[in-house]
């Protein structure tokens, strides 16, 4: 097995949505349309074995400073195997590139975050000023990263964990 993780293809999706699918009904990942994996296949990087993909994540820009990461997943029989290590690596790598200086998820999966520097949060990370601009969004993640009520139907029993970069 020679796992490789890269930057996700449209022709990549198919395997991204059947790990989404996987996880979503135990509600340890969100659900995503196809069509929102599509327009975001930018931000995903993929672990692929073959032509097999086995993990994913994204990483999504927020504000200036503040991106999050999200949709993180590798197949059950490949979990614990430093696979998901290698898809937040590169995650964070781009962070860095784009000039990120802190990175949010919305997590069950706290200890894995916890091992690469997130930590635990209450309230929004970002300045007031910041606060008022990102409530023009209307992307779920800024709901989550602002845990505004509009988000808790969707995110109870999850961590907001932040990591500074």
């Amino acid at each position: 097995m020679s796992i490789v993780v890269r930057a996700a293809k449209t022709s990549d999706v198919k395997g991204i949505r059947k790990l989404i699918d996987t996880y979503a009904p135990q509600r340890r990942i969100l659900s995503k349309e196809t069509v929102t994996l599509y327009e975001s296949v930018q931000e995903f990087v993929v672990a692929v074995d073959g032509e097999n993909v086995v993990g994913c994540g994204a990483m999504h820009v927020l504000w200036e400073d503040v991106a999050e990461v999200r949709t993180v997943a590798v197949t059950e029989e490949l979990r614990g195997k430093g696979v998901g290590h290698k898809i937040l690596e590169q995650l964070i790598d781009r962070a860095r590139t784009v000039g990120v200086k802190k990175i949010f998820c919305l997590t069950f999966e706290t200890e894995f975050f916890g091992r690469h520097g997130f930590e635990e949060i209450q309230g929004a990370p970002v300045d007031p000023e910041v606060y008022q601009q990102l409530l023009r969004s209307y992307d779920e993640g800024i709901a989550e990263l602002l845990d505004l009520e509009s988000s808790k139907p969707n995110t109870l029993g999850n961590t907001r964990m932040v990591k500074v970069l």
